[in-house]
Order: C-alpha cells, then structure tokens, then sequence
C-alpha cells in the first residue's frame, strides 16, 4: 500500500501554519462554514479505535466543518462492529451536510502502519456503506505529516489501540511500523485500579479534572510505548520524535516517552485532530453538489 494514493503535494506546500490550522480544525467542530458556490472541498474520515472523526476543508485547506462520535468499533486497526462503525459514519455525514448544505460523496482514509489490503477493505466498506466513495488511502503517521510538514525525524501516531511510526528522511516517508498498544491500554489500567467499567474509565481519563491522578498510573504504559519507538527507529537517523494522536495528550507522555527513547520527545498541539485534519488533506478535492432541500 502505498503510504497516499497518488502524492498531490509535499507537506510543506500544504500547511504554512499547522497551530493555526489546528486551531481552525477544533473550532469547526461546533462553528461551520458553508463553502462558497463552485468550491472544491476535500473530505477525510478517520476510524479511530476510540472516536471516529470526519473533517471537511475548503479551498486552501481552510477548515469548514468536522465531528466527532466515541466510539468503539475499531480495535488494533481493525473494523470490529461493522454496523456501528458505518451508522456513526452516516450520522456524523449527514450532520455536516445539513450543516455545510452540500452532498459528502468522496473521501480519504488512513489505516495503521502495514494494515493488509483485507483489513483496508473493510475501513472502504464502511466509508461506502455510510455514501462516501473512497479516493486515496494514506498510512496514519503519513498523514499526520500532511499537517506537521516535518523533513525529518519521526512522527509517532498513538491511537486508541495501536502506536504507529513513520520515520521521515528529507520529507519522505522511508519506514514505518505499528504496535498494538495505545490509549486503549491506558483506559484498562485505569478501569482495573478504579474498579469501573471500560466505559467509565474512557470518560474518567478525558475528564481534564483527572490528569494528575492518572498519570502515575499509565506511566508503565507509555514506557512501553517508549521502548516501541526506541526499538522501532533504532539504527535511523533520527534526533526528534514528534507525538500525535489523543493518548499524546496524556499529562507526562513526552517525558516518560522520551526517557526511554533518549531523544527529544515534542507532542503536537491538538494532537487528537492531527490524523484526521491530515487526512482530509490527502483527499483529492471535489465540487460539491448542494442538498436537494437546499
């Protein structure tokens, strides 16, 4: 697979300013822009182990709309509730329709490091089940990279179920790999010292009033997700390890991470939005048709 479709520009063309894209990409979650008539967007779903997130931009990569639903449909990469996984699609389609007045009808996609052409299938299946025509697949590190626009160095994908890594020579992807620990992880810890159910513990560790309590807990974890990417990017040449995805928001990640990786650690801002954004960005633009209704 390749790690996008068909390579439409280098990431430092696309974004100029990722925080302030970023911070764009956030606001359109509750504020949204109808795109001008004749606009070309570019649509970008993400099947998260622990949300799945659709994002829509304009011309200029500038943000229209995006939403979120929690869900968990996805495990290590995997489509694992096909039904849910679809009819959460539909409903957040829908809701951006409704809101942005236009027809969603193609889309990007990203899958973990090394996902094979069945398990990539059945993330297709669901973007088509839900109406939306798959156009470009990226890996997820590479398309985080679409937003961070790093020449060199490696970007780590912490997802709900699996630690991805792409590391980057000259702005080009030369190695990935992907190790089923993530967030997910964290939340057991969490349910098992708590004695609470997953469910609960999801929304204990999103629950900002909680970092400092669970953030000796996790520790172990993100070591072990340290000892992932020491091991994974051992024998390139790499001086910086950039964090993305929502478990790199975890208070502490960075420094637990890079004790064990012995090289700077930076986590994104608004990391949890940095895959989906890049996402949308590997999409291939597309006028829009407006709603019947509208």
């Amino acid at each position: 697979m390749e790690a996008v479709a068909e390579k439409i520009e280098t990431a430092e063309q696309l974004i100029k300013d990722p925080e302030k894209f970023l911070a764009g990409v956030e606001k359109s979650l509750t504020t949204r822009i109808r795109p001008e008539k004749g606009e070309a967007i570019k649509v970008g779903l993400d099947l998260g182990t622990a949300s799945i997130v659709l994002v829509v931009l304009g011309e200029n990569n500038r943000p229209l709309g995006a939403a979120r639903h929690f869900a968990q449909v996805v495990r290590d990469g995997l489509v694992v509730d096909f039904g849910a996984a679809r009819s959460i699609t539909e409903e957040l389609k829908d809701e951006l329709e409704q809101a942005l007045g236009v027809e969603l009808t193609e889309t990007a996609i990203a899958v973990p490091p090394g996902t094979g052409e069945r398990d990539t299938a059945t993330h297709k299946y669901v973007a088509s089940g839900a109406g939306l025509e798959v156009v470009s697949v990226l890996d997820e590190p590479s398309a985080a990279n679409l937003v961070l626009g790093l020449k060199n160095g490696a970007i780590v994908d912490i997802g709900g179920g699996t630690t991805g890594v792409a590391i980057l020579k000259d702005g080009e992807v030369i190695h990935t790999l992907d190790e089923a620990t993530g967030g997910t992880h964290l939340t057991l810890v969490i349910a098992g010292h708590y004695k609470m159910s997953f469910e609960e513990a999801e929304a204990f560790k999103q629950d900002p009033k909680n970092a400092r309590k669970i953030a000796g807990l996790v520790a172990p974890v993100l070591a072990k997700m340290g000892t992932i990417i020491r091991d994974g990017i051992a024998g390139y040449p790499v001086d910086e390890v950039h964090l993305v995805g929502g478990t790199a928001a975890t208070v502490g990640a960075e420094k637990i991470i890079g004790l064990e990786v012995k090289k700077p650690v930076t986590v994104s801002t608004r990391p949890i939005l940095v895959t989906p954004a890049g996402i949308a960005l590997g999409c291939h633009p597309v006028v829009p048709e407006p709603l019947s209704d509208n």
